[in-house]
């Protein structure tokens, strides 16, 4: 008997799955494991873009873009920027990720082997204008963000950067790796264990990342940081990084925190100071971009530094900044008003009258300057109160032109390349020495020549003071040698005989 035809309706043993169960299954299975596969792939994704966001959170504290973008516009990280150092020009090198004229081709090795010790993959030394004498102290860690940023999150330039050309014997960059070994500690930052975790923070961040040593600690005659007065001041060019130890005249320990906080995050504090220079383009570039925590912990731990006293009796004399006599100078230039005709020329001939003419309209008669501060007092102010004349010559010269915000803040410049009517040596001294006077540390004295020092880039160290004479006294140091031998073998000729 031939079996009964199936029906079409699949009748199932009632303790199995139906098949609409199986599909639901099945389906299901495929659904976990696709969300699972997308996970899968989304964590790398997502660890990538933290690692990234890292990198370029550590690159503004470190202040990259302001010396390797050129000013005006630059291409970010492509390099260029001019570094007038006490040796010569130094341009800041291209470190996009750029193959042919970046740092595209560097493993992370190499990067951080250029940042810690200041040797490029082709093997040459960096100058120290690069702080890799800071650098150092950057953690395993945060080394790796930086070359993950720097190679995925920068956006490479094939234009190479000018060629730096010092006058020898500094062309010789193989003499670095002397200067080195007498300067270099290579080391990763550790942590005090006496301090709290904020002074920790803020000073990995003041002395490694922000490098603030770099310019506020003076130099040897070899052009290495002076450990024994760390952040005690120093000239930078024509600019005076003041000092920025806790001592309460001569550093910072007047300050509250809030005010060095707000001078970080402005470049301006009020009846204090206003940031120009360097300092102008790591407010603009790096602090104002930090986070509130990080520049409190900075604020913190340079209240916590060992105190650096004043260089000089001058400095000595009272907090920088405080108010000298300052209702002298508004009766002055009130009574200069009217004194010379319209059509007088030549008629600016004292400080007085440059000062009545060029800046009287901003920082007012009195020197009180503006309600809101935006053009600063000239008293309690610490380029017109400092034990040195360095940053009013140098503020008259090149102005102040710093971006805050959505805040242009501008001085115009009165040197060469103003876009006014330029000054000259002697009217930036006779006005330098009219408010030194009138508003700021009367004994200080600025000459023509001291204006002129800072046209020509800041006072001369004595290496660089030595430059024309190390060649020659290197020849005749050989000399002298090849003397000394010879008359040691003929000595050693005769007694063998």
């Amino acid at each position: 008997m031939m079996p009964a035809a199936r029906s079409a309706h699949v009748v199932s043993d009632p303790g199995s799955p139906r098949p609409r169960a199986w599909l639901r299954l099945g389906l299901g299975a495929a659904l976990w494991l696709g969300l699972a596969a997308g996970a899968a792939a989304q964590a790398p994704a997502e660890a990538d873009a933290r690692l990234l966001e890292r990198g370029r959170s550590l690159a503004i504290a470190a202040d990259c873009l302001a010396c390797h973008t050129q000013a005006g516009g630059g291409k970010p990280y492509a390099g260029g920027y001019p570094i007038n150092s006490p040796l010569g020009v130094i341009y800041a090198s291209n470190i996009t990720p750029s193959r042919t004229a970046g740092i595209g081709d560097y493993s992370e090795a190499d990067f951080a082997r250029a940042l810690r010790e200041g040797v490029r993959k082709d093997g040459a030394r960096l100058y120290p204008a690069m702080p890799y004498t800071s650098y150092t102290l950057i953690t395993d860690e945060d080394m790796k963000a930086l070359y993950a940023y720097f190679m995925k999150g920068v956006a490479p330039v094939d234009e190479p950067a000018p060629v730096t050309r010092l006058p020898f014997p500094f062309s010789v960059r193989a003499s670095m790796l002397g200067w080195n070994l007498l300067f270099l500690d290579n080391r990763r930052y550790t942590p005090d264990p006496s301090k709290s975790e904020q002074i920790n923070r803020g000073a990995y961040l003041a002395n490694a990342l922000a490098h603030c040593g770099s310019c506020h600690t003076p130099r040897n005659a070899l052009m290495a940081e002076d450990a024994g007065r760390a952040l005690g001041g120093g000239p930078v060019g024509p600019w005076y990084a003041p000092n920025i130890s806790s001592d309460p005249v001569a550093g910072i320990g007047g300050w509250s925190e809030d005010e060095l906080v707000q001078y970080l995050r402005t470049g301006r504090v009020a009846g204090k100071a206003q940031a120009g220079g360097m300092m102008a383009e790591a407010v603009e570039n790096s602090f104002q971009h930090m986070p509130e925590t990080d520049l409190r912990a900075i604020a913190a731990y340079l209240k916590s530094t060992a105190p650096v006293g004043p260089e000089s009796a001058a400095d000595s004399k009272r907090p920088a900044g405080t108010a000298y006599d300052q209702g002298r100078a508004a009766s002055d230039e009130a009574r200069r008003r009217g004194l010379d005709s319209q059509t007088a020329t030549a008629s600016l001939k004292s400080g007085a009258a440059l000062f009545s003419g060029y800046c009287a309209s901003c920082h007012q008669s009195s020197g009180a300057g503006s309600a809101n501060q935006a053009y600063p007092s000239l008293f309690h102010n610490t380029a017109t109160g400092a034990g040195t004349a360095a940053n009013l010559v140098a503020t008259i010269l090149y102005g102040i032109d710093r971006n805050v915000g959505d805040q242009h803040v501008l001085m115009p410049r009165f040197d060469q390349k103003s876009y006014v009517n330029p000054l000259t040596n002697q009217q930036v001294a006779d006005i330098s020495n009219y408010v030194l006077a009138s508003y700021g540390n009367p004994d200080l004295r600025v000459t023509p020549a001291d204006v002129q020092q800072s046209r020509d880039g800041g006072p001369v160290p004595l290496l660089a003071k030595a430059q024309p004479y190390l060649v020659p006294g290197g020849v005749a140091v050989l000399v002298v040698l090849l003397l000394l031998l010879l008359a040691w073998r003929r000595v050693c000729r005769r007694r063998s005989r």
